[in-house]
């Protein structure tokens, strides 16, 4: 079997741009999947996927793409679009041409995002609070700056306890919605585990954002996950109403 005939998913890192060559077959949907989660893990804002020079032999292992897109779909500031020639896939915008998509991109610009890196330590919560009140001022989501603490605080606690590992705190708005993201570089996937202590950081399982959040979710990603969460002002003028 020739050596170019397994699909390679290259970076260029100086832009928001995703290479795929070769064979997209059904055993090579994982190596896709993965490739494209890492760049739009390690950059905000969309990414195109340049399918020009991939050969798609079985149209099942094509729906990679808009499963991409739906897995992202509410992490902060993301996005996937494709240069696809052949106008085959389906569920994600494209272009026929790199140049289209480029200008596709730049049309869907990073409006606002805000990101950090913090080591998963118990003053990473407090750190990861400001962020969010800053940025929901910034944003004239003042409503949403409570649950936002709220949440991100039991996103970075649960890192801080379970996960053990270096994080990134990620978020955007969107319309009247608030998205926050943290990033870890563990496989364990959060679940409800009761309340906790009154005494601990974080610690009271996920039932808090549950409470604040109308979406969230949690997306297994090379080497680690991305718990996210949908905060909507709506629900918060709601409740004070």
């Amino acid at each position: 079997m020739p050596t170019d005939v397994r699909c390679r998913v290259e970076t260029d890192r100086s832009s928001g741009v995703v290479r795929l060559t070769g064979v997209l077959d059904r055993s090579e949907v994982r190596t896709v999947r993965d490739g494209l989660l890492a760049r739009l893990c390690a950059r905000p804002g969309p990414v195109v996927a340049d399918v020009t020079d991939l050969r798609m032999t079985d149209p099942a292992a094509r729906d990679v793409f808009a499963g991409v897109r739906r897995e992202i779909r509410d992490w902060p500031a993301a996005d996937l679009l494709l240069c696809d020639p052949t106008g085959t896939v389906e569920g994600v915008p494209a272009w026929p041409t790199l140049d289209g998509a480029m200008a596709g991109l730049a049309a869907a610009p990073m409006a606002a995002v805000v990101d950090a890196e913090f080591p998963p330590a118990v003053e990473a919560a407090r750190q990861a609070r400001q962020l969010v009140t800053d940025g929901c001022r910034r944003w004239g989501l003042d409503e949403l700056t409570e649950p936002g603490c709220i949440a991100v605080t039991e996103l970075v606690g649960n890192v801080v306890a379970h996960a053990r590992t270096p994080m990134t705190v990620r978020l955007a708005p969107r319309d009247s919605t608030l998205h926050l993201a943290v990033r870890d570089h563990s496989s364990r996937q959060p679940a409800f585990t009761g309340p906790a202590p009154l005494d601990t950081v974080g610690g009271r399982g996920l039932l808090l954002i549950d409470t604040v959040a109308r979406r969230w979710g949690s997306s297994p990603v090379p080497d680690g996950k991305v718990v996210w969460c949908v905060l909507y002002a709506a629900d918060e003028l709601a409740a004070d109403g």
